[in-house]
């Protein structure tokens, strides 16, 4: 399956309304958070897309780049004032280069389009490579909510899922799903169905456990500074399902 999936797919189809898709999204507290961390930067965002982050961050003083797959993406945040001072690279950020960043950041599940563990794994030695001695690597990243998945009404076997999103007069929007928990893959659909048509958006993206994020850092010769259960800084609980994931250069990785 992954080897037939284009990472940009996603961020292709939705490009031209994204921005309009998440409006609705508080980003203040993700904004306070990096800021803290980054200060004046210079930082990274892996997965800029259009800019939805980086751009005020930017205007708040923050010296940032941003690397994205999706093309589209990338045209809408070209044409967005202020893009200009923020340097754009297009490509899978799995193989991010460049710095040395004070902060190197993935929000809003970015992290999870990487589909192999390899492949996430080459992100965090990448991102270690990347980083300076006090510098720290930021992912924001769900877990899977399995009462999401499990049988119910619809009667639909255990790893599947179809949820209505929205009914809007003659519009309707529905998400359909499957989860495997061998690949940690979740295969997902958002189906928009109105007298113009359907509308499909796929994605897919593969979930990875804290601990199993903490081991590929470990092995990058990263460390887990914090984990909070959002960007209010929640503590985590039973119930948590979105995480905030600081990590920094463990002592003995660093330059002498």
């Amino acid at each position: 399956m992954t080897e037939n999936y284009d990472i940009a797919a996603y961020g292709d189809s939705i490009a031209a309304f994204y921005d309009e898709d998440t409006a609705v999204l508080e980003i203040e507290p993700t904004l306070e958070v990096l800021s803290e961390l980054g200060g004046e930067g210079p930082a990274l965002e892996l997965g800029v897309g259009t800019g939805r982050i980086a751009l005020p961050l930017s205007k708040r003083g923050m010296q940032i780049d941003g690397i994205d797959c999706s093309s589209k993406m990338l045209e809408q945040l070209r044409q967005k004032p202020g893009s200009e001072r923020i340097k754009i690279t297009e490509g899978n950020f799995r193989d991010v280069s460049g710095g040395p960043y004070r902060l190197v950041f993935a929000v809003f599940n970015t992290f999870l389009f990487l589909l192999t563990q390899r492949d996430q794994r080459r992100c965090f030695e990448n991102v270690a490579r990347c980083l300076t001695d006090d510098g720290v690597f930021v992912i924001e990243a769900a877990i899977p909510n399995f009462h999401r998945f499990s049988a119910g009404a619809a009667q639909l076997p255990f790893g599947q899922y179809v949820e209505t999103l929205a009914i809007e007069g003659s519009r309707v929007v529905l998400d359909a799903g499957t989860f495997d928990p061998h690949t940690q893959l979740l295969t997902a659909t958002e189906i928009s169905v109105s007298p113009e048509g359907v509308k499909m958006y796929p994605a897919t993206m593969r979930y990875a456990w804290p601990s199993e994020l903490d081991l590929m850092a470990e092995f990058a010769g990263l460390s887990l500074r914090e984990r909070w259960g959002g960007w209010h800084r929640e503590k985590l609980t039973f119930g948590t399902h979105s995480l905030v994931s600081i990590y920094e250069k463990a002592v003995g990785s660093r330059d002498p």
